[in-house]
């Protein structure tokens, strides 16, 4: 194994000088929690910088971009596409990861009605600051659960629950480009007035040195994606209703996945909902469920607040493998998740996965903890949703779910009381790292998983996937769950010893091809996708050079896409 360069070994005693020697990380155990991605992605890298403020931040990027290193900019690492990890060791020049997590500055502006958010700043975190404002953010649960970015939603158009909100997207945002010249320059979209020099600009945003009147209304420009309400309701289009490649919300910092510098963003927020009812729905008729979908978007004066699905085998698998994380977040609240994270990175470097068999195995000392009519939905009801509704649609949503959902041994449905209803979302969401769990404590009988997130067009009937026999027989389990109404599904498959994964995934994917699906739908191309030529296009335009993130979408890696061209591209 051979020693860092002369090159590289004055790039680090530089970024020492700029950010303190304890920030500049180049042991691989020191590394490890930074390159390794939370479900996939691995690579070497000459260090793992931390600066502590937005003026740090822009050196460093400066002085890497002047040693002509690869640079990938990292929030929390809780991605499941691995792109915001490296993937290999092939990045031109070595490669630096800079880690935001130490900048978790959040600014509340007009009244609560709009948040100004740095690079590290959690979900969780910008959902506490703005309840005495009695406003709520984009998304308020599943990612936060996992302690996920703010910034990092906006770069990869997360999707979320919400029905109504759609991806993460905003206009307005502050970040660094590296233009064809190899020229670091920093973009000022913010719609606040903090200056003209770099560090000018981004000092005054480190202290908050600003007034009412530096904050412009920028109505001109959207901070949520304004139009989603009326594109989701569009039930009988052939086009899905959000995926990572939808040309309407690439702009900037909205998915750009790591290919500019973003420093800070500023987003809409929203009234947070009093008086929600929450109903669970099982059946052993899907198209039951299509119907209702179709109905509450056509016809309701009011869009519903959320509609989960899953299926028996993620209710199981959720039940079994996700049932210390389920009580964790429950009993500790997700601000303690990142330190609970960080202490599995730790177990795990002395054994990789034993954390995760020491949880399952602990977990099974736990006291049952999901209610019983859950219970009872189970063994009745091989189709699960959770919808939660506004006060005022209570009354026609009870109408039309007795219509549907009478209380035979087809379908039937129960209102939640509130525990129930937290119980359910938090069991919905504890699913997608179950799957992960499983693979862990089942390495001897599991290949490994092969993890998609789908959007299958909106006029889509029949979204129950069947795998033909060749590919049935190569799994241990197909877990699917996801946002309902939105007709974004998360389909994990755990695929037996033995199985090529890679030919596994290619063989789903053209049956998802024939059914009009686009994917990724929310998580981004990551190393897993191959991003679409629209979406390869918006990379090339914002990251002329190729110098940040390359190669995600299984893009080019060489400087100026000299490369660029990747057989296989999906049309």
């Amino acid at each position: 194994m051979t020693g860092p360069t002369l090159r590289e070994t004055q790039l680090v005693i530089a970024l020492r000088r700029l950010v303190g020697r304890r920030h500049v990380l180049t042991k691989d155990r020191a590394t490890a929690r930074y390159r390794k991605g939370y479900r996939t992605g691995d690579g070497a890298v000459i260090a793992v910088v931390r600066p502590g403020s937005l003026v740090e931040l822009w050196r460093v990027a400066q002085a890497c971009v002047a040693a002509d290193v690869s640079i990938i900019v990292q929030a929390a690492n809780t991605g499941l596409t691995g792109g915001s990890t490296p993937d290999g060791g092939d990045y031109p020049g070595g490669l630096v990861l800079i880690s935001t997590t130490r900048l978790a500055g959040l600014h509340v502006i007009r009244g609560g009605e709009q948040v100004v958010a740095l690079p590290g700043t959690t979900l969780y975190g910008l959902e506490q600051a703005l309840r005495p404002y009695g406003r709520e953010p984009h998304s308020v649960i599943g990612s936060s659960c996992l302690g996920a970015s703010v910034i990092g939603g906006v770069c990869n158009n997360s999707g979320g629950a919400l029905i109504r909100r759609g991806p993460a997207f905003t206009q307005l945002a502050l970040f660094g480009q590296v233009g064809p010249d190899g020229v670091l320059r920093l973009v000022n979209h913010l719609g606040i007035a903090l200056g003209d020099a770099p560090e000018t600009v981004l000092g005054r945003l480190d202290a908050w040195q600003l007034d009412d009147a530096d904050v412009a209304a920028a109505d001109d420009r959207w901070a949520h994606d304004h139009g989603y309400a009326a594109h989701v309701r569009e039930i009988d289009s052939a086009a899905p209703a959000r995926f990572n490649a939808d040309p309407r919300c690439l702009f900037e910092a909205a998915g750009s996945a790591g290919k500019l510098i973003v420093f800070a963003v500023r987003l809409d927020t929203f009234v947070r909902e009093e008086g929600t009812t929450s109903f669970y729905i099982g059946t052993n008729d899907p198209d039951r469920l299509t119907e209702l979908r179709r109905t509450m978007l056509r016809d309701f004066d009011t869009l519903p607040i959320a509609g989960e699905y899953m299926d028996r085998t993620a209710f199981d698998v959720a039940d079994r493998y996700g049932r210390d994380m389920f009580v964790a977040i429950e009993r500790l609240g997700t601000d303690r998740l990142p330190a609970l994270f960080a202490a599995k990175a730790r177990v795990d470097r002395l054994r990789e996965g034993l954390s995760d068999r020491v949880m399952q195995w602990a977990g099974r000392f736990l006291p049952d903890h999901l209610p019983p009519r859950m219970r009872a939905y189970r063994e009745r009801f091989g189709h699960h949703l959770i919808l939660k509704v506004p006060r005022e649609q209570v009354g026609p949503a009870r109408a039309l779910l007795a219509r549907l959902f009478p209380g035979d041994a087809v379908a039937d449905h129960f209102v939640c009381t509130e525990a129930e209803g937290a119980k359910a979302f938090l069991h919905r969401f504890v699913a997608a790292g179950a799957a992960v769990r499983y693979r862990a404590v089942h390495g001897a009988e599991v290949e490994d998983i092969v993890a998609l997130d789908v959007a299958l067009p909106r006029n889509t009937r029949e979204w129950v996937e069947t795998l033909p026999a060749e590919l049935e027989s190569q799994v241990v389990h197909a877990l699917y769950y996801g946002h309902f109404f939105c007709h974004v599904f998360h389909q994990d498959y755990v695929v037996r010893k033995g199985t090529d994964p890679l030919a596994f995934e290619h063989a789903v994917w053209a049956l998802l091809d024939a059914r009009g699906a686009q994917y990724p739908a929310e998580h981004n191309v990551g190393h897993l996708y191959v991003a679409r030529p629209a979406l390869a296009d918006f990379y090339r335009g914002i990251d002329p050079r190729n110098q940040l993130n390359p190669g995600i979408g299984q893009t080019a890696r060489g400087r100026g896409w000299q490369d660029a061209t990747v057989e296989g591209d999906p049309a």
